[in-house]
């Protein structure tokens, strides 16, 4: 039976569609590097994900692997330089999720607008009876939004944004053909945006991309919108600008160290946090997992793949 090492969790249908496979799932071993030495050799698949990757020290283990299929469109946690050199194939899940990230895109938005956190919890609470109304809140509608990297999901998200007639602008490495403005300062655009969406791939690339300078052009009246990666926002700087009022609010479905999110992030009134969740439903997570599964089952059958990762293709 040919080998797969999985790294990570895998649902009971992707692993049924293996069956066929020999599979060691590394995080359900004693001593993994004793195991590693022992058994890496012979090793030709790897199923992971975008957080958990591949440490380095793993990849180097197994000299016979072909392919590492990666359960997720972030591959950022895999050395694809070393994989290439290598002749190793890294293949991850594109398109399968641009509709339903974006759908917790502006999900983060809306509820950044209308205060939906802080005005469930005062119904709940039981203070609307007590105390009155809220608060008027501001309205999505007509908003100029940033959109930081315009890929696959960064369109989703501009094409559902068109519903709220918004006046869209971008700023990634090139210039595309697209009826929005296109700024090569990240900087000039957050002043010139009232909300600011990161949907960047990340790496060191993109590390802290949105750093004190940025946040402060966004600045007291802006909404920071992050569904790519933690490490693409300096997160100390945003905390302080959040509880200084120097940025208004931010919506957060990803975090520089996750699950671990700070105490002084989760105190404040004016983020929605959520925990990593942008393509996490029941529909979309299947289809990610037969895209992951087709990878390798394609490359058992002739050696090619689906949805290589730009740098294998």
């Amino acid at each position: 039976m040919p080998k797969i090492l999985q790294i990570g969790g895998a649902t009971d249908a992707m692993l049924a569609r293996l069956s066929a496979f020999d599979i060691t799932e590394l995080y359900g071993l004693a001593d993994a590097p004793a195991w590693l030495a022992q058994n890496g050799a012979g090793i030709e698949y790897v199923l992971t994900n975008g957080h958990d990757g591949i440490k380095p020290d793993v990849m180097a283990a197994l000299p016979d692997v072909k392919l590492i299929s990666c359960y997720g469109v972030g591959y950022d946690a895999i050395d694809t330089t070393t994989a290439v050199e290598r002749g190793i194939t890294v293949t991850h899940t594109p398109n399968v999720l641009n509709d339903e990230v974006a759908t917790t895109t502006i999900m983060l938005m809306l509820a950044c607008y209308r205060n939906l956190i802080n005005d469930d919890a005062y119904v709940r609470a039981g203070k609307w009876e007590a105390e009155g109304n809220t608060p008027l809140t501001r309205s999505a509608d007509n908003r100029r939004v940033g959109i930081l990297g315009l890929g696959r999901i960064g369109q989703a998200i501009a094409d559902k944004l068109a519903a709220f007639n918004s006046e869209i602008s971008y700023h990634s490495r090139n210039q595309k053909d697209v009826p929005y403005k296109y700024y090569g300062d990240l900087t000039k655009m957050a002043r010139d945006v009232e909300v600011l969406i990161c949907i960047t791939p990340g790496g060191p690339a993109t590390d802290k991309i949105v750093n004190r300078e940025v946040i402060e052009a966004l600045g007291s009246d802006g909404t920071l919108i992050n569904v790519s990666r933690g490490s693409v926002v300096d997160e100390a700087e945003m905390i302080a600008a959040l509880s200084e009022g120097r940025l208004g609010w931010a919506g957060l479905d990803v975090f520089e160290a996750e699950p671990k999110v700070p105490a002084e992030l989760r105190a404040l009134k004016n983020v929605v946090l959520l925990p990593h969740v942008g393509s996490a439903t029941v529909e979309t997570r299947a289809a990610m997992g037969n895209l992951t599964v087709d990878n390798i089952l394609q490359y058992q059958k002739d050696a090619t793949v689906i949805s290589a990762v730009p740098e294998c293709k």
